[in-house]
C-alpha cells in the first residue's frame, strides 16, 4: 500500500473514531457525553446503531468496489443484479403474511420474531435476486447479459412487491420504512451478522484484487494472464450478493454508498484494487455513520430516515462530479 493511501486510510480511521464518539453521545433529547451515566442507554442503544451503522457502510462500500472493478464502470452500484428488488419482496412478503396472522405491522412496535422473519426475508430476498440474475444470464461469463439480466429481473420483483402491496395495502408503510433505509433497529446481534459478514467478505475479496487490477486492462489481457473469467466473476458476483445481502438485510436499502465510497478513494489516491477495497470499505462506513449521526441530530427528539440523507448527499456529489466532468 502506497504511502498516500496509508495516510487516507489513518484519515479515514480517525474520522470514524470521531463519529463512533458522536454516535455514542447522540440521543434523542441532544447530544450528551455522560456516558457513565446512561450507560444504559448507550450500552443498549447507541452502542449497537453506532457499530452496526460503520459495518453496514463497510460492507456497501466494499460491495460497491467490487462491482465497479467486476464490471469495469465507475457507475456500477452494489444493487444492480436484483439484490434491492429480491429483498423488497421478501420484506413484503413478511409484512403481508403477518397481516393475515394479525402480526403488529408498524415496525416500531415490531416483536422479535417479526424482525427476524423481516432480516431473514430480506436476506434470502437479495440472495435469490442475485441467483434468479445469474440464472437468466446463464452464469456470469457475459458482463453485458448479467447487468441486462439484473435489470429484467429488478422490475419483475418490483412488480411482483407492488401487486401483493394490492392483496395487503397495510404492508406499505413497512415496505417504505425498509425502503428509506433506517439504522434504528440495529442491536448487538445485528452487529455480530454484520461484523461476521464483513469478515469474511474483506479478507475473500482482497485476495481477488490482483484479478481485479487484471480486469481493468481487459478481457483479452485477463484471459491471457489464466484467469478463468466465467469463475471469477461467478465469485466476485458471490462476494457482492454476500456482502449487499447482510447490509440490506439489517439497515434496508441505504441509496448510494455503495456507488459514492470507491469515487472518494479514487479522487484521494491512485490506487491498485488491494488497496482500494479496503479503503472503499473504511469509506461506505464512515458515510453511513455519519449520515446515522445526522439523521440522529437534525430533528430531535425525531429522526430522519438514514437512506434519504445518503440519497440527498450522494446524489449531489454525483451532479458535482457529472458537471465538472462535462466542463473539463
Amino acid at each position: 500500500m502506497s504511502a498516500g493511501a496509508r495516510r487516507l486510510g489513518a484519515a479515514m480511521a480517525l474520522v470514524c473514531l470521531l463519529l463512533v464518539a458522536a454516535g455514542l453521545a447522540a440521543g434523542s433529547e441532544g447530544w450528551s457525553f455522560a456516558w457513565a451515566e446512561e450507560w444504559v442507554l448507550v450500552e443498549g442503544i447507541r452502542a449497537p446503531r453506532t457499530l452496526g451503522a460503520l459495518l453496514a457502510g463497510a460492507l456497501l462500500g466494499l460491495a460497491g468496489a467490487l462491482a465497479q472493478g467486476l464490471f469495469r464502470n465507475p457507475l456500477a452500484d452494489p444493487y444492480l443484479l436484483g439484490s434491492a428488488a429480491g429483498a423488497g419482496l421478501g420484506v413484503v412478503m413478511v409484512l403481508a403474511t403477518g397481516g393475515l396472522f394479525g402480526a403488529t405491522l408498524g415496525l416500531a412496535g415490531v416483536g422479535w420474531l417479526l424482525k427476524l422473519g423481516l432480516v431473514g426475508a430480506a436476506f434470502a430476498g437479495a440472495l435469490g435476486g442475485v441467483s434468479l440474475t445469474l440464472l437468466l444470464a446463464r452464469g456470469a461469463g457475459q458482463p453485458l447479459q448479467l447487468l441486462l439480466s439484473g435489470v429484467v429481473v429488478g422490475v419483475l420483483l418490483g412488480a411482483l412487491a407492488d401487486v401483493v402491496l394490492l392483496l395487503s395495502p397495510e404492508a406499505l408503510r413497512g415496505k417504505q420504512v425498509f425502503l428509506l433505509g433506517t439504522t434504528g433497529f440495529l442491536d448487538w446481534p445485528s452487529v455480530l451478522v454484520l461484523g461476521g459478514a464483513l469478515a469474511l467478505a474483506l479478507p475473500l475479496a482482497m485476495r481477488f484484487a490482483r484479478a481485479l487490477d487484471a480486469l481493468v486492462l481487459g478481457e483479452a489481457s485477463a484471459a491471457s494472464l489464466g484467469l478463468v473469467l466465467p469463475r471469477l466473476r461467478l465469485l466476485l458476483v458471490a462476494l457482492m450478493a454476500l456482502a449487499t445481502g447482510t447490509a440490506v438485510a439489517q439497515a434496508g436499502l441505504v441509496a448510494f454508498v455503495g456507488l459514492v465510497s470507491p469515487h472518494l478513494v479514487r479522487r484521494c489516491v491512485v490506487v491498485t484494487h488491494g488497496a482500494l477495497l479496503a479503503l472503499s470499505a473504511l469509506a461506505g462506513g464512515m458515510l453511513l455513520l455519519a449520515a446515522d449521526v445526522l439523521a440522529r441530530s437534525l430533528i430531535a427528539p425525531q429522526e430522519l430516515p438514514v437512506g434519504v440523507l445518503t440519497a440527498v448527499v450522494g446524489g449531489m456529489y454525483l451532479m458535482v462530479l457529472l458537471r465538472r466532468r462535462a466542463g473539463a
